[in-house]
């Protein structure tokens, strides 16, 4: 599959490289050798990328306890701190379309891997809560501007397979974080049983993964601002006409984007900072939790690579949306009624339903025509997803401690599936923001 998935990608790349401008540090149009040599580099990049923008979060849901103890954290701290991904993915993701202009997309990237292994190496062994806390927001800045810019680079330098490039990098994000769900314990177990190593050790996957993105750090995005990348006229543009990016923000359908990704990130982050431990005290031991942990984010390895894909083929992708939902409030249905007895079940339900984000990224790139408007799309919903979602784990940890048990906090996460089906069918009526846009009459003295 993916020698077969290089060459579609090799392809797409130098049929929108036939006519692009030369940039430094990228093979220039006329090198058909070295064209395909940078295409099956950024591919690698790409799914390299993809693999650590996870596992600072599922790492550490595995062994939540063990920092807990080991810091003297309180169960609200320990929410506070499952809360911390979604808040620096919403106030770091917006700079990246900004950061990308000036750099490039590829230094961007390449910066951010290096943050997530510098984060990751240096937050077990602060010594406080305090600096766990800031460790841990420098790795998830890498990944924040990484999530935005992943839409970007793939709409870039593959507009013609969106659905797979977009279904192969959140595959491969799936894998990053079930593995880190999976083997982080063992891991731990291996190198003495002391926490602060196990959780070190992801930082050697995100040095590896800065490597494929040096040769693109002085690449920059020199189409006109008319066209989109690659020398394509945009649709609706006159050739040679500038047009300017959408303003997202009075599009209906980027608001529905914003709160469908909110509400799919709320739950994803719950899953992967609370579920492990949610069996836990169900009476599930400690290496099998994490097992199951695994298998959920798992699940999203063929499904993240089957949904974009099926996705990209609809013109309304509602029914999809629906399918995860009710797949999620079952899920959650038998994990409030027989979180131990049927957990295997559970696990795979819930599973299903967390393959909302590969949907929500595929989305992004088809509510938009351009570049731009994808940039401007992927950081909006992003960033406000990730606001949206900020307050559920937080909750979810006043909600156990206060109560004494998982009760309340399921049914909180079954609640917010409703609004979360909502938005997403919502979200995948066919309408690009452009068109949204261009609808509403402007303001007065724009």
């Amino acid at each position: 599959m993916m020698s077969r998935m290089t060459g579609e990608e090799t392809r797409t790349l130098e049929s929108t490289t036939a006519r692009a401008p030369v940039t430094p540090g990228v093979p220039g149009p006329g090198d058909g050798a070295a064209r395909a040599w940078t295409a099956r580099l950024l591919v690698a990049g790409v799914v390299l990328a993809a693999l650590n923008l996870r596992p600072a979060v599922t790492s550490l849901g595995a062994l939540l306890e063990e920092v807990r103890e080991g810091l003297g954290m309180s169960g609200s701290m320990a929410g506070l701190l499952t809360s911390v991904p979604p808040l620096c993915f919403a106030v770091f993701g917006v700079a990246a379309p900004r950061l990308a202009r000036r750099f490039g997309a590829g230094a961007v990237v390449c910066a951010g891997m290096a943050a997530i292994g510098a984060g990751l190496l240096v937050r077990p062994f602060t010594g406080g809560t305090a600096g766990f806390l800031a460790a841990t927001a420098l790795a998830l800045m890498g990944i924040a501007v990484s999530n935005v810019l992943m839409p970007v680079i793939v709409k870039r330098h593959f507009p013609d397979r969106v659905g797979s490039m977009t279904g192969l990098y959140t595959m491969a994000l799936a894998l990053g974080a079930a593995a880190a769900a999976a083997v982080t314990v063992p891991l731990t177990d291996a190198v003495g049983g002391d926490w602060r190593s196990g959780l070190a050790l992801w930082a050697a996957l995100a040095a590896a993964a800065a490597l494929p993105w040096i040769p693109f750090v002085r690449e920059r995005s020199t189409a006109p601002a008319g066209r989109a990348p690659g020398g394509r006229v945009r649709r609706g543009a006159p050739d040679g006409a500038q047009t300017p990016a959408p303003r997202v923000t009075r599009s209906r359908t980027a608001w529905a984007l914003a709160v469908f990704f909110g509400l799919q990130a709320t739950a994803a982050y719950i899953t992967m900072g609370w579920m492990a431990q949610i069996f836990r005290d169900a009476g599930v031991p400690a290496d099998t939790a994490g097992l199951m942990l695994a298998v959920l984010m798992v699940m999203g390895v063929p499904l993240a690579f089957v949904i974009p894909r099926l996705a990209a083929r609809l013109p309304h992708q509602g029914p999809i949306v629906l399918v995860l939902g009710v797949s999620g409030l079952a899920g959650y249905a038998g994990l409030y009624l027989a979180p131990a007895a049927g957990a295997w079940a559970w696990v795979l339900l819930l599973g299903v339903a967390n393959c909302a984000f590969p949907l929500a990224l595929t989305m992004v790139g088809m509510r938009a025509r351009t570049g731009a408007g994808v940039a401007r799309l992927s950081a909006f919903a992003q960033s406000t997803g990730y606001l949206i979602s900020i307050p559920g784990p937080l909750l979810v940890g006043v909600l156990h401690q206060h109560s004494g048990g998982w009760g309340l906090p399921i049914a909180l996460m079954a609640c917010l599936m409703v609004p979360q089906t909502i938005a997403g069918v919502l979200a995948g009526r066919d309408r690009t923001v452009e068109e949204e846009a261009a609808r509403r009459p402007r303001p007065t003295g724009e």
